[in-house]
C-alpha cells in the first residue's frame, strides 16, 4: 500500500507542526511567565492604588481643615504679614492715652522663622481701664503684640504714668524668601 501525499501536502504538515511547536514555546517561554508577573504586579498596582486613595483622603481632609482655619484667622495670618509702624500704631492707640510715646524699637533675636522687635512704650492715662481697653485692643489691632511684664504704673498728680516693654512679630521676610527659593529649586 502506497500513500500518495503530494509535496504541497507535505509542506502544509510541516508549516501546522512548525507554528504548533512556535506557539507551544511562546506560550511556555513567554507568554506563562509573563501571565506570572502581570499578576503580581496587578496587586503591587491594587496596593498602591488603595495607598494613594488613602493617603489622597488625608490630604483632602487636612486641606479642607487648612482652608477653614486660614478662613477663621484670616485676621492673625495678615497682622503677621504687615511690618509695624511706630507712627500707625501711635494713630491707632492714642484713643486710650493721653500721651503715647514709643521710645526705641529694637529688632530682638529671632523666634520660629519671625522678627522680634522689642518696643519700650510710655503713656499716660487718666485711669487703669483706660490700659486694659489698650490690652483688649491690642488682640484686635494690626499687628502681633506681646506686651511683657512687669507694666509699671506711677501717678502724676490727676494723671497715671504707665511704661512697659512690647514684642512685636512679623513674618520674617529674609529666612522665609530664602526657604521658599530654596525650596522652589
Amino acid at each position: 500500500m502506497k500513500i500518495n501525499i503530494s509535496r504541497h501536502q507535505v509542506y502544509i504538515l510541516l508549516m501546522t507542526l512548525l507554528m504548533l511547536l512556535f506557539v507551544l514555546l511562546f506560550s511556555f517561554l513567554l507568554l506563562i511567565p509573563e501571565g506570572q508577573d502581570y499578576r503580581v504586579k496587578r496587586k503591587e498596582s491594587r496596593k498602591a492604588a488603595l495607598e494613594y486613595n488613602k493617603y489622597k483622603a488625608f490630604h483632602d481632609q487636612t486641606l479642607e481643615k487648612l482652608k477653614e482655619l486660614q478662613s477663621k484667622n484670616r485676621n492673625i495670618i495678615t497682622a503677621f504679614e504687615r511690618p509695624f509702624s511706630k507712627e500707625r500704631f501711635e494713630k491707632q492707640n492714642r484713643v486710650h492715652f493721653s500721651s503715647l510715646a514709643i521710645s526705641k524699637i529694637d529688632r530682638a533675636k529671632d523666634e520660629d522663622g519671625f522678627a522680634v522687635y522689642e518696643v519700650n512704650t510710655t503713656s499716660h492715662i487718666s485711669s487703669p481701664v483706660n490700659f486694659y481697653d489698650f490690652l483688649d485692643g491690642l488682640n484686635k489691632g494690626d499687628w502681633i503684640i506681646g506686651v511683657n511684664f512687669p507694666i509699671k504704673f506711677v501717678r502724676e498728680g490727676e494723671m497715671i504714668r504707665s511704661s512697659f516693654t512690647m514684642k512685636v512679630y512679623e513674618n520674617n521676610a529674609d529666612k522665609n524668601s530664602t526657604a521658599s527659593a530654596s525650596s522652589a529649586k
